[in-house]
């Protein structure tokens, strides 16, 4: 009777224990990003790379730790204010142990302070502003993403040559203003030089009047002139500025990279030059290749731009809580 006693006591016990490591806590990760809003093409392959990239991460378990991982969708609509809403929901009311995003540099910069408040990372993913990690960070903000001044050295090496004159064209919030302060610094000691900065609103449509201050501060320069044009999302389309034929001065138009069906409108400027921080054949390594051969066979098409961002947040935060052995942000 003591034996069985102990056999019982024995069985009871490691039930227990397989039930308490059963119902292990989950590991709740908040995507906060603009889903809609011009930013919304970008926000898809972002989230499309989150989960592509915690999938690869945990070998397709989406575990880490023994612990499930759970994705908390939240539109923060490229609104700042519905951004800062929605972080502070995420972890005040869902208890998020981790938060990624926004698309939106002005979106991202509403949110840092929340991060901060609830002493909780946010991870940003791929909104680009300097301003995140610089003179508006936190200690609780990290970023997968590039910056503003990535973006600008690499554009710098590409177009900073001597007796280069140009213009920019931008749009008029955090993510053109702080892409054309990063892009003139990078300029420096160049032998180029930007005469003339141009800045329209995100949902412009007609460019005609800034294309015409554009030629103006370019057309009378000598040397080689180029407009550079800092612009994201769905907003508008500047190359519109190609159909007022800029060649008729001289004029040469230059930006950096983006997605696919973007780049189908540079076919109208044959020989444009800029720098690019993703194109699906440019980087051989291991990951690169599962993410193309599985992005291919998923959705019938390479991943793009903001999918390899995505992923680059996803591997990182599923490394991270493997090498602290927790989710507590200390």
């Amino acid at each position: 009777m003591k034996r069985m006693s102990k056999w019982v006591a024995a069985a009871v016990v490691g039930g227990v224990a397989g039930l308490a490591f059963g119902q292990a806590k989950e590991i709740k990760i908040a995507h906060v990003y603009d889903k809609t809003g011009v930013l919304e093409a970008y926000a898809k392959q972002t989230q499309t790379g989150l989960m592509m990239g915690l999938e690869y991460a945990t070998g397709g378990k989406m575990e880490v730790l023994g612990r499930k991982i759970v994705v908390i969708e939240k539109d923060s609509q490229f609104k700042p204010d519905v951004g800062k809403a929605q972080l502070a929901a995420a972890f005040g009311d869902d208890k998020a142990d981790i938060a990624v995003g926004p698309t939106g540099s002005g979106v991202a910069l509403a949110m840092l302070p929340v991060a901060e408040e609830y002493k909780k990372i946010l991870l940003v993913e791929p909104a680009v502003a300097d301003a995140i990690t610089g003179d508006k960070w936190n200690r609780y903000i990290f970023r997968t993403g590039r910056s503003s001044s990535q973006d600008a050295i690499s554009n710098a090496v590409a177009l900073g040559k001597k007796d280069t004159v140009i213009a920019t064209l931008a749009q008029d919030y955090a993510f053109g203003r702080d892409g054309v302060k990063a892009f003139k610094e990078a300029l420096a000691g160049t032998g180029a030089e930007i005469v003339h900065e141009e800045y329209a609103p995100v949902a412009t449509s007609d460019f005609t009047a800034p294309g015409e201050r554009l030629f103006n501060a370019l057309k009378d320069k000598k040397g080689r002139k180029v407009i550079f044009i800092i612009w994201a999302g769905g907003g508008g389309n500047p190359f519109k500025l190609a159909e007022l034929n800029p060649g008729r001065f001289g004029i040469e138009i230059a930006t950096g990279g983006n997605i696919l069906p973007a780049l189908a409108s540079y076919k109208a400027l044959p020989g444009m030059e800029g720098a690019t921080y993703y194109y699906y054949e440019h980087p051989k390594n291991p990951v690169n290749q599962w993410l193309v051969k599985e992005h291919q066979a998923r959705f019938r098409s390479p991943p793009d731009f903001f999918t390899a961002g995505g992923m680059s947040a996803g591997i990182a935060i599923v490394e991270a809580i493997k090498k602290a052995g927790s989710t507590d942000t200390e």
